[in-house]
């Protein structure tokens, strides 16, 4: 039987141990250890680059991938280095006696094996792989070997179950003793699609128990977090979470702080560089957030359009029926709305700018987008009429009342007090210092918005890292432009962001012009 971890064989008591030193580099959601080459430790041991290793001390353990260095700079021969996550995870200070020694491989490894071969794992190996993950067992190999697996073998919907409920087995779950508990959650892809930030504050101020943990962006230019976090802090410890919700009946945090489903956000720091979001690992990183934060009701919305996630009436529905099997069988109870992913929502796309815009329409500013305040009341509304005691069909006008009346705007307030805020004003929100305009060039009618190409000239310029980068766009489909009218304006925080944003912009702006009689018809389902 192989040892665990815990159980590996104590070093040798003749090796003398390494001072412990803190590597000041960022190596995300992944423990990494340095040693030098010509360590006494590293010689005797037969340690090889990228192993995983077991680094211990008073008492405790933890597991990290090792990279050998030849700069004393770095470390020396009588030091271990640890990188900021694995030295924060060992919890110790600088110059602590330290052991390392060879790690066990992870328990899990011929399940993942046989996922690479393509076979269809059972609902013991999910757990074990997943326990594994979250334990941070696995290498960014082993891990990248994992995510593509399942992206390429296409999970079956008994495996996504299987996989969903090992994610939201680890970690911590909350349980909040009543129902109702309401979230909603968009899949992503559309740029500024913020109608989470004011879905939150309506239902909440209607009463509703609404604990919303989102993600940070991974192939966009901002997550709700993101946008969040220019109001707030969202990094929020579990129990301090688990307060404000209860006082204030709703907070808008990010998911990885309070160690909710923690195996999706190491899964996501692989998924995140290689651009994958395959329906299988969609659904399960969504639905296991959702049940481990305490959710007994979900809104999910699927948007729709020829540069969104999913392109097509037909895949919108078999991606609705995946999440219905999979929430059925998690007993969550979930309602779909399929809407509109053909544009933008929003005028601003970029933490700063989408912040600016969750405001306008918290305020009713006169310059508030319409279309994100229209898209949020619909979603509140149907959120709103998962309490039995609100009608069907009722719940847009209940909504649109705790909108304009400023209920939402003062619980928004109180929950960003409470999570502990920032100094923001959406008249003048600090955008990023360089910027250029986008132009029409020639008169005609806006028949295509590429929400892709959007989202990646606004990441060019440096969102979401820079918070007042991104782009304020100027136009809607159907709008009619003359030649020189403003397409959108591109605000970078670096001159070199700025050039490749605009080298971007210029090869395509992303926005193409025609008839009214080319304008896209697309059938949406709320």
């Amino acid at each position: 039987m192989n040892k665990t971890s815990s159980e590996a064989t104590p070093l040798d008591d003749t090796l003398s141990p390494l001072a412990l030193k803190r590597v000041g580099i960022d190596t995300y959601r992944e423990h990494v250890a340095y040693l030098h080459r010509e360590c006494h430790r590293y010689r005797a041991e037969g340690f090889q680059a990228l192993s995983k290793v077991e680094v211990r001390a008073n008492g405790r353990c933890i597991l990290a991938s090792l990279n050998v260095v030849d700069d004393p700079g770095i470390v020396d021969c009588q030091q271990l280095g640890l990188s900021e996550d694995a030295f924060a995870s060992l919890g110790l200070e600088e110059g602590r006696p330290v052991s390392v020694s060879q790690a066990e491989p992870p328990a899990s490894i011929p399940a993942l094996h046989g996922k690479i071969r393509g076979e269809r794992l059972t609902r013991a190996d999910y757990r074990g792989i997943i326990q594994d993950i979250a334990g941070l067992r696995y290498s960014k190999i082993e891990l990248t070997a994992f995510v593509v697996a399942c992206d390429l073998g296409e999970l079956d919907r008994e495996e996504i179950f299987y996989l969903s409920d090992a994610m939201c087995r680890v970690g911590r779950r909350l349980d909040w003793h009543e129902q109702p508990v309401v979230d909603k959650h968009c899949i992503g892809g559309i740029p500024g699609n913020r109608t989470s930030m004011l879905v939150v504050p309506i239902v909440a101020a209607h009463g509703l128990l609404c604990p919303k943990t989102s993600s940070r962006a991974i192939t966009s230019p901002s997550g709700t977090a993101d946008t969040m976090e220019v109001l707030a802090t969202v990094d929020l410890p579990f129990d301090t979470l688990g307060e404000i919700v209860r006082r204030h009946r709703g907070c808008v945090a990010w998911g990885g702080s309070s160690q909710l489903s923690p195996a999706d956000d190491v899964l996501i720091s692989v998924e995140r560089p290689l651009s994958i979001d395959s329906p299988g690992q969609m659904v399960a990183s969504i639905l296991s957030k959702k049940v481990s934060a305490g959710s007994t009701h979900l809104l999910l919305d699927i948007p729709v359009g020829p540069h969104a996630k999913v392109r097509s009436m037909p895949e919108a529905r078999r991606l609705r029926k995946l999440f219905e099997f999979v929430a059925g069988r998690m007993g969550l109870t979930l309602e779909v709305v399929i809407t509109d992913g053909s544009q933008p929502i929003g005028r601003g796309i970029g933490p700063m700018l989408e912040a600016r815009d969750v405001m306008r329409v918290l305020t009713n500013h006169l310059d508030a987008p319409m279309d994100l305040r229209q898209k949020a009341l619909r979603l509140a509304g149907r959120m709103l009429e998962f309490d039995p005691d609100v009608r069907g069909g009722d719940g847009f006008s209940i909504a649109r009342d705790i909108l304009d009346s400023g209920r939402a705007l003062d619980k928004m307030q109180a929950i960003i007090e409470a999570q502990g805020a920032k100094a923001f004003d959406p008249d003048n929100p600090p955008l990023a210092r360089h910027r250029f305009e986008v132009t029409a060039p020639r008169g005609g009618v806006v028949v295509a918005i590429d929400n892709l190409k959007l989202a990646r000239v606004a990441r060019l310029a440096g969102a979401p890292k820079a918070t007042g980068a991104g782009i304020d766009l100027a136009v809607r489909l159907g709008d009619v432009v003359r030649p020189g009218q403003p397409f959108y304006t591109v605000y970078a925080a670096y001159r070199n962001e700025l050039t490749l944003a605009h080298q971007s912009s210029e090869r395509d702006s992303g926005i193409t012009l025609g008839e009214h009689d080319e304008l896209p018809q697309l059938n949406v389902e709320m």
